[in-house]
């Protein structure tokens, strides 16, 4: 049972959203997708955010179908454009409803993949300092807290490794409330995803910061094949 991640999958089966015009990294990005999907049997994938352009569960079934259909377990936490995200148990009633059993959703909960602990939360933008922008970053906080508190609940000794969809930090700029969340349960691996072209691929903070080894998992920056986390 090996761990992958990727993030930004950005599928538009029943939308007209096409991604070339972000370059040309992006042409044919859903056929490189199946094709460098590696995962086998009771493989697991985190899906970091940013998963589909529907704009509500419905609009996005042909993109989770599509999901469904790739080998392995998917997990999959919200974006920033995913917005037909909703509660939680609204989604996995959709998903149950639709057959689309090999999907499953990270927010405010964790995944034990092979002892290894899955965490992780939407995170928000480094850097931004308004005042609704402290309110939403203080709630993905306290959600990553959440998810990690569980993972400690299960087993005192683990070593969550934790999934964002928003980078902890970016060229100068850092998230305080989320690094000091990951600083506290001394998490030392984080996943990201968000950045999209070679200009904010070059200001991504990657390798060992803070004692931390960070790596950007951007569909267009791995070759959108996903990356294998743990053996």
């Amino acid at each position: 049972m090996a761990l992958y991640a990727i993030a930004d999958l950005h599928l538009s089966e029943s939308t007209d959203k096409p991604m070339d015009k972000f370059g040309t990294q992006w042409h044919d990005h859903v056929r490189r997708i199946k094709d460098n999907w590696c995962l086998c049997g009771d493989d697991v994938c985190v899906v970091a955010g940013d998963t589909s352009w529907g704009s509500s569960l419905e609009e996005a079934e042909a993109d989770f179908r599509l999901i469904d259909s790739l080998p392995g377990k998917k997990l999959i936490l919200k974006g920033n454009h995913d917005f037909w995200w909703t509660t939680l148990r609204k989604m996995r009633l959709f998903l149950k409803e639709k057959g689309f059993n090999s999907i499953d959703f990270l927010y405010n909960n964790t995944f034990s993949v092979g002892g290894v602990y899955v965490c992780g939360t939407r995170g928000w933008i480094a850097g931004a300092g308004a005042e609704e922008d402290l309110k939403i970053i203080g709630r993905e906080a306290g959600r990553l807290k959440l998810s990690i508190s569980e993972a400690k609940k299960a087993d005192p000794n683990a070593d969550p490794v934790v999934f964002l969809h928003y980078p902890p930090m970016f060229a100068s700029e850092r998230c305080a409330p989320i690094m000091d969340v990951l600083h506290e349960f001394g998490i030392k691996r984080v996943f990201y995803g968000h950045l999209h072209g070679t200009a904010a691929h070059e200001l991504a903070v990657r390798g060992v910061c803070e004692g931390m080894e960070m790596k950007l998992i951007a569909g267009d920056f791995i070759g959108f094949a996903p990356i294998k986390v743990t053996d």
